[in-house]
């Protein structure tokens, strides 16, 4: 039985599917309302898949299924089964493991440190911390407020009974109460340690509430040094906790998400809410195995978090919604307000960290950073193929004079001056931009066709507006080009990248890769022209002024531009020092020229 025939026979039902190689290897685990249905959307015409999604399906020797009772259910077997075997072309979560946590451990005497192994044995854990910052800060609160000890010590009350420890110098300097020679009790020093625990929970409003009621007790009793001390720790609380309040959450509960998608990676951001402060934030990088949309990718991001960090909060936050309910979640998306302005913060960290890691790869494996820019730039610009040749036009001249045109070439993203092109404009007259765009289009690609049919570009990029791009498309219509590549335009004033046909301009991101891509073709074509302009416009001058002289040749004028050093001090040097150049008959022709000129001037 084939694999077509055997996904006719997949029920109508909630559950999981998996994908086999030809060596019975599982590339692929998937979840489904209805298996019937999903599994046959992988099996199409191949036009109709991205083309991550028709390599995998051109591999699945075998498929098979496994009925469950819900949605649910679906899900946790799908996470069970991609952490088991791990397949090619599945969401998989990269190692985070370097992300430190706080534990506190399952001692009599609990110890709170900053770990980056987490060992669920040994306490109670607080975390991930994608930024260690906020982890150290949450320690050095915990340090100044709190009398806990920092040795490794195994205290009991035997061994505080037999005197088996000295007290540590913690102890003398008043940071340590000195568990271990019976200082503090069992109980006073546990209280400690919830209430820290409540703090990693981010409860802090009724600490802070108490401590302000103890105060205000001891103050009225005229115990000043209790009040002092309660005073302290409220202070310590208010200063920490007051850089993290957001301002309208409402001190509410509730979990953010947020997602930035790559060509092969996602790049996702969590924050946690408690009491209206944020209490957490995480950052996570998921691999991408085939295109996935969006609530798949976001479905397994909340997955991914809700198994380092515990259960989600009621309220959840998000771009849009995941492809599966979460029992006891609700998920909202904002319009407005406070809500809003959160799902923007969590979104502005992922896209920093999809930049860090665009940096990184820069530097590290510039081919695949490359390839991510021209998969942006494809995606961006709704191109069925990844623009791996991309040139770019742009004209030049003043007031009509010397107008030129220029094309530079990209290969890969990157310039391939080899290939650079110059035009000097031979049927336009005066300063027409557009006439002149279509001309040098069309020389261009009249002389490729003829001579290098197979290196035509998949993209052409226009430096100009509506104008220039429409006499362009026009110049590769008559040559039966435009079915063959994209053209676009870059208009400089807004940035904006205007389409064929398209009534409206798309504006990119103005820190995505794709739109400084294009900013770093448009620049070095306008370069390009530039400088081949200042050429033709100083050839000219010194052609009017000494090649239009009969018995002036090129040597002649070299020599005299070098004697002389400049056309103004031929002009002013007087005849007999010329005639030491030319001879005198060349040396009086010369001067009645320049006067000749002068007097039309």
């Amino acid at each position: 039985m084939t694999v077509r025939e055997k996904i006719a026979l997949f029920p109508h039902s909630p559950g999981v599917y998996r994908y086999y190689d030809s060596d019975g290897n599982i590339i692929y685990v998937g979840k489904a309302k209805d298996l019937h249905k999903r599994v046959a959307q992988y099996f199409v015409p191949r036009e109709r898949l991205t083309r991550k999604t028709a390599i995998m399906v051109g591999k699945i020797a075998d498929a098979q299924y496994s009925v469950v009772d819900s949605e649910a259910d679906a899900l946790l077997l799908e996470n069970n089964l991609i952490k088991q075997y791990k397949p090619k072309y599945n969401i998989l979560l990269k190692d985070s493991k370097t992300y430190p946590w706080i534990c506190v451990t399952n001692e009599t005497f609990p110890r709170v440190f900053l770990t980056r192994r987490v060992d669920r044995k040994a306490g109670r854990y607080f975390g991930p911390y994608s930024n260690v910052m906020h982890a150290r800060a949450l320690m050095d609160l915990f340090s100044e407020l709190y009398p806990l000890r920092s040795c490794r010590l195994n205290i009991n009350s035997e061994a505080i009974l037999r005197h088996k420890f000295r007290p540590c110098l913690d102890y003398h300097i008043g940071k340590c109460k000195g568990a271990c020679v019976g200082g503090i009790s069992v109980e006073e020093y546990n209280a400690d340690i919830e209430e820290i625990c409540s703090i990693l929970k981010g409860r802090t409003a009724g600490i802070i509430s108490h401590y302000k009621s103890l105060m205000a007790a001891a103050a009225e009793n005229l115990e000043f040094e209790a009040a002092d001390f309660y005073k302290k720790r409220l202070t310590g609380l208010q200063k920490h906790y007051s850089k993290s309040i957001i301002s309208g959450a409402g001190g509410v509960d509730m979990d953010v998400f947020s997602l930035e998608i790559d060509t092969a990676d996602a790049y996702g951001n969590f924050l946690r809410l408690r009491e209206g402060s944020i209490v957490q934030s995480l950052n996570l990088n998921l691999k991408l195995g085939i295109e996935e949309p969006m609530e798949t990718v976001l479905t397994a991001l909340i997955c991914a978090v809700q198994e380092k960090t515990g259960s989600l909060s009621p309220e959840v936050i998000v771009p849009l919604l995941p492809d599966t309910e979460f029992e006891g979640v609700k998920f909202h998306i904002p319009s407005r307000g406070d809500k809003l302005a959160l799902l923007e913060l969590s979104a502005k960290n992922a896209r920093e960290m999809r930049l860090n890691a665009l940096r990184q790869k820069e530097h590290t494996d510039p081919d695949e950073f490359s390839r991510s820019v021209l998969e942006e730039l494809r995606q961006a610009l709704g191109m069925s193929v990844l623009p791996e040749h991309i040139e770019c036009f742009d004209n030049s001249n003043i007031q009509g004079t010397n107008p030129v045109g220029a094309c530079v070439v990209f290969r890969g993203a990157k310039p391939s001056k080899k290939d650079y092109r110059h035009f000097i404009i031979k049927t336009v007259v005066g300063a027409n931009d557009y006439a002149t765009m279509k001309e040098v289009v069309n020389r261009r690609y009249s002389r490729m066709l003829a001579e290098a049919p197979d290196d035509l570009p998949q993209l052409i990029v226009i430096d100009g507006g509506k104008g220039q791009l429409g006499c362009a498309y026009e110049a590769l219509y008559e040559l039966g080009l435009t079915d063959k590549l994209t053209v676009v335009a870059l208009a400089e004033r807004l940035e904006e990248v205007i389409r064929v046909g398209d009534p409206y301009p798309l504006f990119l991101d103005r820190n995505s890769q794709a739109l400084k891509l294009l900013q770093h073709l448009r620049d070095e074509a306008h370069r390009f022209g530039i400088t081949h302009h200042r050429n033709r416009r100083s050839k000219a001058q010194i052609d009017s002024a000494l090649r239009h002289i009969p018995g002036i040749g090129p040597k002649t004028e070299e020599k005299l531009l070098l004697h002389f050093g400049s056309l103004k001090r031929i002009s002013q040097a007087s005849e007999e020092s010329i005639a030491l150049i030319t001879g005198e008959s060349l040396a009086k022709r010369i001067k009645k020229f320049i006067f000749a000129e002068r007097i039309e001037k």
